[in-house]
């Protein structure tokens, strides 16, 4: 089977929305074992949309087509498709009182201008939206079938979950002889790690890719095929060797989530103290639900004197060592930990940039600490020629990725390869 994607969308052409659905929907289908072939993107220009239903109908099985079924003028999905079959639109009657009952039972006087989203195509199968007012639906053309969805994520996302993904598995027989394992990496970079991987001899039906998200890199290794699944174990065995220390999470999308789950399993607790990563530690934990039941407390302590009055770092170790030093951040940690008798506490203090580097410390300076019950463990690392967004994120990574070795009993501090460390 040949799955492709129209994202259709002048505000997506042009570059004025980035298109979170596109990649969201290949990561989705690909852990069904179903890849995604092709991606198109297409403006909001009826002749276009017509060319592009035509053209890939004749290449793809299915084609999942997102955007424009909204009740504007720019939103050409129905219209197009109708012209593509040599159709007419038609009021699909069901819909048309779906939009009726939402308006009144919202308590909203409908537009005239949402009827035009009752309008399908002659011989369109009608696909609800159980949260939205844009009607899905699906078309065959030539060699494939076009599913129609909406742009707004929330509906998008919803009706690939519960309506496309079963009518793929209902119309295409699909080979369930496939798997995919995920591992996210720190501190190496796409090319370093695939210099290193391609020393791997793949079987047959297995492939090695690389998904970028700052700051980390994730590793897909996919299996299609018994033969391919058997070798997994072993292939992954070869990955972990070659990659050490660089892979700190497995089936996870970031380290935060990674820290989420073993903080919940361990039952202990957790306080923040940042000053240059400026509450980035604190809000990814907080994304997770359930977060507060380990989460004590995260402060934003930016100032000498928020350190000094809050956290209780001596005045004299800032004069002695400056704010981003190890001694300060210590002392950062220990406070935070102390407030209220946490298992554990973070702490930064850096220098983001892109001003404020000394020749001692230049941009890109942080030091980061954690401390337990029974101990502090510290670093001072160096992130040269990053953006002050990439200091701070790459900082939070390196927190907690202190914190996962040391739930998991692992060295604390070790060495990252793309990024340096002052001696201590």
């Amino acid at each position: 089977m040949k799955l492709e994607m129209i994202c259709t969308g002048e505000e997506v052409l042009a570059g004025q929305i980035v298109d979170t659905n596109a990649a969201w929907f290949a990561s989705t289908m690909m852990e069904q074992g179903i890849e995604c072939q092709r991606r198109v993107t297409v403006g909001d220009r009826l002749e276009d949309l017509v060319a592009v239903f035509q053209e890939r109908s004749h290449e793809a099985d299915i084609i999942l087509v997102n955007g424009g079924l909204g009740p504007t003028s720019d939103d050409l999905s129905s219209e197009a498709m109708a012209l593509a079959k040599g159709e007419s639109l038609i009021e699909n009657r069901e819909w048309r009182e779906r939009l009726e009952a939402w308006f009144t039972r919202n308590g909203r006087v409908m537009a005239v201008s949402n009827l035009k989203q009752a309008l399908l195509p002659e011989s369109a199968i009608m696909i609800d939206n159980p949260v939205g007012t844009a009607c899905g639906f699906a078309v065959k053309l030539n060699r494939a079938w076009l599913f129609f969805t909406p742009g707004v994520p929330f509906e998008f996302k919803q009706m690939v979950k519960e309506q496309f993904i079963p009518f793929v598995k209902q119309h295409f027989d699909i080979d369930g002889d496939v798997s995919l394992r995920k591992y996210l990496t720190l501190g190496r970079g796409e090319s370093s790690l695939a210099d290193e991987l391609e020393k791997i001899e793949l079987p047959k039906g297995m492939t090695i890719g690389y998904r970028s998200s700052m700051p980390h890199i994730e590793i897909k290794l996919f299996a299609r095929g018994y033969l391919a699944i058997s070798q997994l174990d072993k292939i992954e065995a070869q990955i972990r060797f070659l990659l050490g220390n660089a892979i700190v999470a497995d089936e996870k999308v970031s380290l935060a989530a990674e820290i989420h789950e073993l903080m919940l399993s361990a039952g202990l607790s957790l306080s923040v103290a940042e000053s240059c990563t400026g509450g980035m530690i604190a809000s990814q934990l907080i994304d997770f639900s359930g977060s507060s039941s380990y989460l004590h407390h995260g402060l934003v302590t930016y100032s000498n004197e928020s350190k000094v009055k809050v956290l209780g770092v001596k005045p004299e170790t800032l004069d002695d060592h400056g704010a981003v030093s190890i001694a300060t951040v210590e002392e950062m940690a220990k406070g935070a930990r102390a407030i209220l008798d946490s298992d554990f506490a973070l702490a930064t203090s850096g220098i983001a940039g892109p001003t404020g580097g000394t020749e001692d410390k230049p941009v890109g300076t942080v030091a980061i600490a954690l401390a337990t019950k029974g101990a502090v463990y510290s670093q001072m690392i160096k992130l040269p020629r990053r953006s002050r967004g990439l200091v701070r994120s790459l900082s939070t990574a390196v927190a907690f990725d202190m914190l996962r070795r040391e739930l998991l009993g692992e060295a604390v501090i070790v060495d990252y390869e793309s990024i340096g460390r002052f001696k201590k």
